[in-house]
Parts: structure tokens; sequence; C-alpha cells
């Protein structure tokens, strides 16, 4: 029974007669529309991490735009309204990716170990749990997404070869401070140790691509600290 019927009986049980409707011939009243509802929200993290798995697995160029909208539910122009061109959106994700857990894991060890053989060795032993690691895609993002590109893409490898080469430097400057501490004998050569542990590092980030596993890599990892001088 509705509100408006219950309201309508008489106290000795009988009905009392029919709503005779809206006054002066009116008619029936027109119903009200129905509220739509609210639009999905967007969610930018999710929409990101999408992209960024998709970049990880496949490499900038093999990545089309088609590819991008499916993976994140998103219109294409609504892709580009949040997020630029494909180019845009790749830059974004390799920034996210390098402040990132998997990203950024050998920046932590080198500022938070206080010795330069501690904090490479950690580096080497995170890549091999890290690069194999099943919940996400194999490898470092950085190393493998832009390996092969066409020559309109070039900017996108150059930005990438940079960033590797940036980590060198990187690992140069913490070698050349073991150095001048005492840590590593003077005649170290920080710069090729540099280049050396980078090229184990990246060549790791392929095996775990081609299906190497954790304990594969961790045994590279061993050997290679056995070079440590």
């Amino acid at each position: 029974m509705t509100e408006a019927t219950a309201g309508a009986q008489a106290t000795d049980g009988a009905t009392a007669a029919p709503d005779p409707g809206p006054a002066h011939g009116t008619g029936p009243a027109t119903p009200a529309r129905p509220r739509r509802g609210r639009p999905p929200t967007f969610d930018r993290a999710e929409a990101l991490a999408a992209a960024t798995r998709l970049f990880w697995e496949r490499g900038y160029e093999a990545t089309s735009v088609t590819d991008l909208t499916a993976a994140t539910g998103m219109r294409p122009g609504s892709l580009y309204a949040a997020f630029g061109d494909k180019r845009s959106l790749f830059e974004e994700v390799v920034r996210a990716y390098g402040s990132s857990p998997v990203g950024a894991f050998a920046a932590v060890a080198l500022a938070e170990e206080p010795t330069a053989y501690g904090a490479f060795a950690r580096i080497l032993r995170e890549a091999a749990a890290i690069y194999p690691d099943p919940s996400h895609p194999a490898g470092c993002l950085v190393i493998s997404a832009a390996t092969n590109v066409s020559a309109q893409d070039a900017g996108i490898q150059a930005r990438l070869r940079e960033l590797r080469n940036e980590n060198q430097r990187v690992f140069e400057a913490r070698l050349r401070r073991a150095v001048e501490e005492g840590e590593l004998p003077p005649e170290a050569d920080p710069k090729a140790l540099a280049g050396y542990l980078a090229t184990v590092i990246q060549g790791m980030s392929q095996q775990a691509r081609d299906g190497a596993t954790a304990d594969d890599l961790a045994r590279t990892a061993e050997l290679a600290l056995r070079a440590w001088p």
C-alpha cells in the first residue's frame, strides 16, 4: 500500500473516493524525469598504472594508442585530454616509474647504505629479486622499453639512454668517493667499475625478460660481486 492510499482510508474502514487528479482539468501531472547516475570518476593513478604495464611489457614502439585506450578504458579524446599524446604519456610513465619502489631501488640503496660495497651488493641482490618478480612485467622499464624505435621517435630512445648514462655517472661518483675515503684502493678505476656494474644490471634485466629466475639472477649477482676490488 502506498503512502497516498493509506492516508485516504476512512476511520470506519470504508475506502475514500479516488483522487480526482489535479484541479481545473489540467490532466495528469507530468512524471518527474529520473536523475542520471553520476559519471564514473576518472582515476588518473589507475590509468597511469595500466599504461605503465603496457609500455613495460611491449616497449614504446609496439604500444599503440588503441592498445592504451583499451588498457585504460578511456576514449582517445579523454586519453589525450588527460595525458597529451603518446610520447607525453610515456614520459609521465617513466617519471612515475623512476619514483616507484621497483624503479628507485638503486637510488635508495646508494642513499641508505654507509659503504659503497654495501650499496652495490644491495643493488645487485635487489635487482635479482625485482626483475623477475611476477607481480609486474619482467626486467627494467628504462632499460628495455625503447630498445627499438623508429626514426621519428628517436628522442624517446635518446631520453632513456640518457637516464641509463646518468645512473652510471651516479655509480661512478659513489665509487670515486669510496676511493677518496679509502674503502677502495687508490688504483681502483671508478669509471670502469661503474660501467661493469651497469652492464651486469642491464644484462640481468634482459635475462629476466628471457625467463631467468630470481635464483638464476642471484647467482649472477654474487659472481659480479667477486670482481669488487
